[in-house]
């Protein structure tokens, strides 16, 4: 037999592996009651939790999760700031502050606020970046199509040149609040161009599952597979689905699949990144530096936000979604 390239033989180890865990739940301890030390882990037949890239313990381990603040409203903050290309699906730029005004044509806001309402969850929603100073009163952060840099305060630099010169540190006060938020065992969650998000923030990318927007496709028609069982995929079945199917790099690690597109229902395939075949996922979920971070790339188009649009695949997105919010929040069992 003709040995194999020693990249290649590692690749297909990878996928191999990859696609044996994918719909495999965890079955372990269930999220800790109080503070544990994450360096407890190293007891046999424990996982190890430490991922030394982004600094933090990660992955589907409820071990990782930190019990700190227990006293969260049954709320979601809605964020949709973007600070470069904006999805149709937003609408126009929202006004500064909490809550305000809404058009028609702010599709994905209006519905994400209806869809929690349904579930008895009140929702906030800005894309003014001083607003997350109070983010601990939230159950769940969702980031619904931000892009780049959404949590760098804009024009403060011009305006107040000699300050950052010494310090900039309120420049970076988003990043500072949704880092202490996760770490105190808040809840994310990432739709669609959060993935186009924050691309020079390696703590932000972790939180992604160690995944970024590449690139994407043909906006096409496809099959939306379900791998993974949990709380969030529970009632939904396969679905066709219209998006852009976003390629990533880097491709998502230590993470429970939940669904993936089948490549070969694409009419204008377009191959992943090399190396990970035709495993292409579009949701997954995991523990990260203390929070809950549920995960998809999926929500391109208003209509998949519009009841009763007739948009192929739209109630099973839905479902698919506010599960995935709910058990971010905590109010359901998550990554399970």
């Amino acid at each position: 037999m003709t040995p194999q390239p020693f990249n290649t033989v590692i690749r297909a180890l990878a996928l191999a592996t990859t696609l044996a865990t994918a719909g495999a739940a965890w079955a372990g301890p269930a999220e800790p009651a109080v503070a544990t030390p994450t360096n407890g882990n190293a007891a046999p037949g424990a996982k190890d939790n430490f991922d030394p890239t982004y600094n933090v313990c990660r992955g589907t381990d409820p071990r990782c999760y930190n019990p700190w603040v227990d006293n969260r409203q049954n709320k979601v903050l809605i964020y949709t700031r973007t600070a470069g290309p904006r999805h149709a699906n937003l609408g126009p730029a929202l006004a500064a502050g909490l809550n305000p005004p809404l058009a028609a044509a702010n599709v994905v806001q209006n519905a994400l606020i209806a869809w929690m309402a349904e579930q008895g969850v009140a929702a906030d929603w800005t894309e003014d970046v001083t607003r997350l100073s109070n983010l601990n009163q939230y159950k769940a952060v969702i980031f619904a199509s931000t892009s780049r840099d959404t949590l760098f305060k804009h024009g403060a630099l011009a305006a107040t040149a000699a300050v950052n010169t010494t310090t900039g540190a309120h420049l970076d006060a988003g990043r500072t609040a949704l880092r202490q938020y996760i770490r105190a065992g808040g809840g994310f969650v990432g739709i669609h161009n959060a993935f186009g998000t924050e691309y020079n923030w390696p703590w932000y990318e972790g939180l992604l599952g160690n995944a970024n927007y590449y690139d994407h496709g043909a906006n096409q028609n496809g099959t939306v597979n379900i791998v993974g069982s949990d709380a969030s995929t529970a009632g939904v079945g396969s679905f066709g689905f219209k998006d852009e199917w976003y390629n990533l790099v880097p491709f998502p690690t230590r993470v429970k699949f939940l669904a993936t597109v089948d490549e070969t229902s694409l009419a204008t395939r377009r191959t992943v990144h090399p190396g990970h075949g035709d495993f292409h996922p579009v949701a997954w979920c995991q523990y990260y530096d203390g929070g809950r971070a549920w995960l998809t790339t999926l929500g391109h188009d208003g209509q998949a936000f519009t009841d009763g649009s007739g948009f192929p695949g739209q109630p099973q997105f839905k479902k698919l979604l506010v599960n995935g919010i709910l058990s971010a929040m905590g109010n359901r069992p998550f990554c399970q």
